[in-house]
């Protein structure tokens, strides 16, 4: 042909290293040194050195020690090793190396999350298969995939997974661009003109990499391969994307600097006021100083934290999310937008034939009993014009509009798909319309469905509701137009159904033009995918919520409009932003758009469009989370704060670059992801509140001590703050972190992206408030004990006084008091404004648990003989005993109290019985699902 070389006289390293793909064929074929003969074995050989391999293949590893050392080095990690070298210097070697194992095993966890999450751009290979059939020395011949070249001529079929971006010579074939493109009906791809104007996704004579051959045969001409394919550069996309640390991981950040930076000023403050205030000598002013330290760090913030993290992703696991980065769940619990795909998360990704409009009127064909001629002649047309038919397995199988009209058919008439079909006329994007000429009892029958615009205007006649054919006037045409537009505007799908019986004993037509004449409309058919049943409760929880949702498809504007305005992500008429209007779009005009009141739907969206939006929202300060299921949505998955990927319906490309996995494809399991990560977020909160509460009684003795000169004696000692701090501290805040969710959690709305973990409220209500009164408390005891034998100030305590005994009982009775008021701090964390009665004082089985360890543990420091002489306390009298019980019950009242006066000033009164009935009811059926609540 003209233009062609033959391929074995043009050096491999000529060929450029990318070509228009659009370019006219013949220019094309130049281009890449090849022709419809295809290239020889030797040739091939030679451009696979130059090209590489048709692979996928990462920009560069990630090094694997330095992530790993990464985790040994975070703040809160760091805290930890000083932690443990500061109990090693003073001898607690047993609580050094608690310590060091917490630092290792939360290192090796959080290591084996991240580099899990890290297979996005290997999985994309999963979409080129394995082997190809090419022309090759002039004959057809099957090649590993890999050994694809640009210039080999390749062979598609139907059923086929297409291995590199190709040019078509000849034929046609429907193609499932899904992957890339997002849109879930297939299109149609032939040999043809094409228009170079349009992008090259839309161009009707290429195929692509990583889509799949529904229907048809064709053999096109190789141009690009491996990472220089469409799927090789959303690959290059999704490498490039890299994931930020979450809300979480920055506010743990500044609460681990701001507990180390208190610590260490404490620590250092008390040398000066030990040596200068209360005459000690400096290795002992150091002593106390490092067991001040000690006592400061929160030993079992990380664990906590962690622990917490990992019952939500349980609990999510058992509803239908899996999570793979454990902080993704507090994200989701401060996420304020959420970009949702339409087909298979809005809606059941299952078409469904809703009416078939005839002259005898509107049928359901699923409900319809008394079938009219007119309806039978309909769905014979139907189910002999379709390439869906019955699956060995069961169902069945094709495109899912076939299948949708074919299962319709067979139901308003199970013999209508009889009939032997002589001829067809493929569907394409130019005609709009599939024919089939078929022989059906005896006679021969053109059949003819597709886009109502492309169909009416053919025909000359409709069926009448007794059978009979009438003439098909202009004004009645228009009717049927006109009511076709009306429905469409709704979100439905529309095929017109026509036919033209043939004279017996006359000539088949030959060509489509021939056979789609002067047709008979039967039936207009309205198909809709239908939206999911209980996403619309769950839109309205997110709503409730405080949460925007934005849907983002490769799907029609009209479509996606009426199916988010079906359940209620829409309530007006929203903006529809088309693909190439949005690449014209300003940053401003787009940041402009997204930070307004007005309703807004992107349609024919790409992986550029989904980043680009995915961007603007985050530096608006959103925290959004995105989902998708094809291959096109990774970059935009990974750039969100969480992607969430569909895991039935999605690819697995989709699934390893986000870090949430849908199994069950249903939206409303995003709600309940949400609510799950707000009652962690709240719990871990509760826990630093905890921690942070105990400050001010582990430090308020070492201060009375050295303030005093020295005439108090030490009321604490370091062996028994450490034993409070490493002991009986830590599993009521492990249980902290099970606590269930407050009653109101999703009527709040989300807060911001920086609002800090630690807020002044927090700290006053810890510190200055529950921190002093339990302070105050424990030093009563303290001085009860010490008065009681008569003790004066200044008197001498060591272990050759009179005194000595009596002391040991009052640091002993100081201890004792410091764990009543963690027992009372612990239910006074449970809620932060809301009463404990509205959430059940025993609605939380381990914190109970864990009170009842620390009160034996309690029991065993007293009184058991060895723990006496190591801890340095003494058995207490049953009067001392009962002058700590009310400790518990005045901590947890006075905070009672106080969150009391803040609802009252905040003017909220929560319905106590109503808010505890639904937590009750909520928390019983929580164990017995394993799907969001409906």
């Amino acid at each position: 042909m003209p233009g062609s070389v033959s391929p074995d006289t043009a050096p491999a390293a000529e060929l450029p290293a990318q070509v228009e793909a659009t370019e006219p064929l013949d220019l094309l074929l130049r281009d890449l040194r090849s022709s419809r003969d295809g290239l020889s074995t030797r040739e091939a050989h030679r451009r696979l050195i130059h090209a590489g391999p048709n692979t996928l293949r990462r920009r560069g590893t990630r090094q694997w020690p330095r992530e790993l050392l990464r985790q040994f080095t975070h703040p809160l990690a760091l805290l930890l090793w000083a932690a443990a070298a500061l109990a090693f210097s003073v001898g607690i070697e047993a609580v050094a190396i608690a310590i060091l194992s917490v630092i290792v095993l939360n290192a090796v966890f959080a290591f084996v999350q991240e580099r899990h999450a890290e297979h996005a751009v290997e999985a994309l290979a999963a979409f080129i298969p394995s082997h190809a059939t090419v022309v090759r020395d002039g004959s057809r011949r099957s090649i590993d995939t890999a050994d694809l070249v640009p210039g080999d001529v390749l062979i598609v079929s139907e059923g086929d997974k297409i291995s590199a971006d190709a040019r078509l010579l000849d034929g046609a074939v429907e193609v499932d661009m899904s992957a890339l493109t997002g849109e879930s009906v297939p299109v149609h791809r032939g040999a043809g003109p094409v228009d170079s104007t349009v992008p090259l996704l839309q161009a009707t004579d290429v195929i692509f990499s990583g889509t799949a051959c529904t229907q048809g045969e064709a053999v096109a001409v190789v141009f690009a391969t491996g990472m220089r394919t469409e799927l090789g550069r959303i690959a290059a996309l999704s490498e490039r994307v890299r994931t930020e640390e979450s809300p979480l991981e920055h506010q743990v950040r500044r609460v681990a600097w701001l507990i180390a930076a208190i610590s260490v000023l404490l620590g250092a403050a008390f040398i000066p006021l030990a040596i200068f205030g209360a005459g000690l000598p400096f290795l002992d002013a150091v002593i106390f100083a490092v067991g001040l330290l000690v006592g400061n760090v929160p030993e079992g913030l990380l664990p906590v934290i962690t622990l917490a993290l990992a019952i939500g992703v349980r609990q999510l696991a058992a509803r239908g999310a899996v999570v793979k980065r454990l902080s993704a769940v507090e994200t989701l619990g401060s996420t304020d937008v959420i970009c949702t795909d339409k087909t298979g998360t809005l809606t059941e990704n299952r078409m469904r034939v809703i009416t078939l409009a005839t002259t005898s009127g509107d049928i359901d064909p699923f409900t319809a009993t008394d079938v009219a001629e007119p309806v039978r002649r309909a769905a014979r047309a139907v189910a002999l014009c379709t390439n869906a038919h019955p699956s060995p397995a069961g169902g069945l199988t094709g495109d899912a509009t076939d299948i949708a009209v074919l299962a319709a058919a067979t139901a308003l008439d199970p013999a209508a798909a009889d009939g032997v079909r002589l001829r067809q006329f493929a569907f394409d994007s130019v005609r709009k319309r599939m024919s089939t000429l078929d022989d059906a009892d005896g006679a021969h029958t053109v059949h003819v469905k597709g886009a109502p615009e492309t169909v009416v205007p053919l025909c000359a006649a409709e069926i009448a509701s007794d059978g009979t054919t009438r003439p098909l006037t202009e004004r009645r045409r228009a009717d049927v137009l006109a009511a076709v537009d009306a429905r469409a505007q709704e979100g439905y799908r529309m095929l017109a159904i026509a036919d033209r019986p043939l004279p017996a004993g006359g000539p088949d037509p030959a060509t489509p033009a021939a056979a789609e004449t002067a047709l008979t409309l039967l039936a207009v058919v309205s198909i809709v995918d239908p939206p999911r049943p209980e996403v619309p409760e769950a839109v309205a929880r997110c709503r409730t919520a405080g949460i925007r949702i934005i849907v983002i498809t490769g799907d029609h504007g009209a479509t996606a409009a009426a199916v988010a305005r079906r359940v209620g992500i829409v309530r007006g008429t929203p903006a529809i932003i088309t693909g190439p209007e949005l690449d014209a779009m300003s940053e401003a005009r787009l940041d402009a758009l997204l930070a307004g009141t007005d309703e807004v739907i992107f349609a024919r969206s790409s992986p550029e469009a989904k980043l680009r939006i995915a961007d603007a929202l985050r530096e608006t300060g959103h925290v959004v989370a995105m989902t998708g299921d094809g291959a096109n949505d990774a970059p935009a998955l990974r750039r969100a704060d969480i992607g969430i990927a569909m895991g039935r319906s999605g690819t697995d490309v989709a699934r390893e670059a986000s870090t949430m996995v849908l199994t069950d494809d249903d939206f409303a399991t995003i709600a309940v992801a949400v609510e799950s990560g707000r009652r962690v977020y709240d719990n871990i909160r509760k826990f630093i509140f905890y921690i942070f509460a105990h400050a001010t009684p582990e430090v308020l003795p070492f201060l009375v001590f050295a303030l005093s000169g020295g005439a108090v004696p030490v009321p604490l000692t370091v062996p028994l703050l450490l034993t409070f701090d490493v002991g009986t501290e830590t599993l009521p805040a492990l249980a902290l972190g099970r606590e269930h969710a407050e009653p109101g959690i999703m009527r709040r709305p989300p807060r911001p992206r920086g609002e800090p973990v630690i807020r002044r409220r927090m700290l006053l209500r810890a510190w200055l408030f529950l921190g002093l009164i339990c302070a105050v408390l424990a030093l009563a005891g303290f001085f009860t004990v010490l008065l009681a034998a008569g003790w004066h100030p200044g008197d001498p305590t060591g272990p050759a006084a009179a005194l000595h005994h009596a002391y040991r009982q009052a640091v002993t009775m100081l201890f004792v008091g410091m764990v009543a008021g963690q027992i009372g701090t612990a239910f006074a964390a449970r809620t932060d404004r809301a009463s404990l009665r509205s959430i059940g004082v025993f609605s939380n089985p381990m914190l109970l648990w864990g009170i009842g360890f620390e009160l034996a543990l309690t029991a065993l420091v007293v009184y058991v003989p060895l723990l006496q002489d190591v801890l340095g306390t003494a058995a207490l009298a049953p009067w001392m005993i009962a002058f700590v019980v009310p400790f518990p019950f005045i901590v947890w009242g006075c905070d009672e109290v106080y969150r009391w006066v803040v609802r009252r000033r905040a003017g909220r009164v929560p319905d106590l019985a109503g808010d505890r009935g639904r937590f009750n009811r909520r928390r019983e059926r929580a164990p017995a699902t394993s799907r969001s609540p409906r």
